[in-house]
């Protein structure tokens, strides 16, 4: 989950600088008034918070319309047409996908794709249970035995069915309505300190900034959401693939860090890119992912 969720936030942040950016250009162009301030020089925040809930919740679910596309095209991955050739890998791949999809009830099989990395990963998105994708990396499927990439694919799996993006996305669009209604209440407060013919550029340079600044400072809050559904995602992995390919998969995950770690590899952007441990202090909170320790024992608490 660690990968789309990067991928969701990152393209948050891209959509809410741009839909800013027009709206400027529009207002810039146009003489609409759209500095949210009343004719007494009062700010006008019932009005900044009604458009920035708006605003927000429009950047989050472009965001989510967007995320299978932006998935398969930076991630290059290749997507297998079922009914098409497959190779042996693929073939076994797309069955176990689509066996674990049924048995958790969903009616629209998740499209299945394979991307080549090094990294051992694996990732589920898109904007609805019906357009989901599920993909693995080539280097999960060769480091892993079967039992390790059916409990991953099941993890997976589980994201798509418990709706994780849909209710990520409204998260999200909250957070964002945060993110606009500070920055520009905090814009205008700046913009007052300068002459009257830098005012535009002040507000346009600040809340830009202070955007970004914000959507980074929310990305807290959407990590340590994430976390605590990958703990949900892991007991579903485990109703259907078992519990015991679950707790097999996880820990073949740990293996492969305790390796990377041994090896003193210099380049370990598979394990960043999993958020797998976590990491300490600051890293912790960033991380989209728990602990594995602490993801085994709640399984074998089970």
């Amino acid at each position: 989950m660690g990968k789309r969720i990067m991928l969701f936030i990152g393209t948050n942040i891209l959509v809410l600088t741009t839909i800013f950016i027009v709206w400027s250009l529009i207002i810039q162009f146009t003489g609409i008034d759209g500095s949210f301030v009343s004719s007494d020089g009062s700010i006008q925040f019932a009005v900044i918070l009604l458009f920035s809930a708006i605003v927000g919740f429009a950047g989050s679910f472009i965001s989510l319309a967007m995320s299978r596309w932006i998935a398969k095209m930076m991630m290059k991955v290749k997507v297998i047409d079922p009914e098409g050739p497959m190779s042996r890998e693929e073939r076994a791949v797309v069955e176990k996908v689509h066996r674990l999809s049924r048995a958790a009830g969903l009616v629209h099989m998740p499209e299945v794709g394979i991307y080549q990395s090094n990294e051992v990963n694996a990732f589920a998105t898109g904007p609805s249970k019906k357009r989901s994708l599920v993909a693995v990396s080539s280097g999960l499927l060769h480091t892993m035995d079967d039992d390790a990439v059916e409990g991953v694919i099941a993890h997976e799996v589980a994201h798509v069915a418990n709706g994780d993006m849909v209710t990520m996305t409204l998260l999200q669009g909250i957070v964002n309505t945060f993110v606009v209604f500070f920055s520009r209440v905090i814009a205008i407060v700046l913009s007052r300190f300068v002459r009257p013919e830098l005012q535009f550029i002040v507000q346009f340079a600040s809340i830009i900034i202070l955007q970004i600044l914000f959507s980074i400072l929310g990305s807290l809050v959407i990590s340590a959401y994430s976390r605590h559904r990958e703990y949900h995602a892991d007991r579903g992995g485990a109703d259907l693939a078992g519990r015991d390919k679950m707790v097999h998969a996880l820990r073949s995950l740990q293996q492969y860090v305790n390796r990377a770690k041994a090896n003193d590899h210099t380049d370990d952007t598979a394990v960043q890119t999993m958020k797998i441990n976590g990491g300490k202090s600051m890293m912790r909170l960033m991380s989209t992912h728990p602990d594995l320790n602490d993801r085994i024992a709640r399984l074998e608490e089970r």
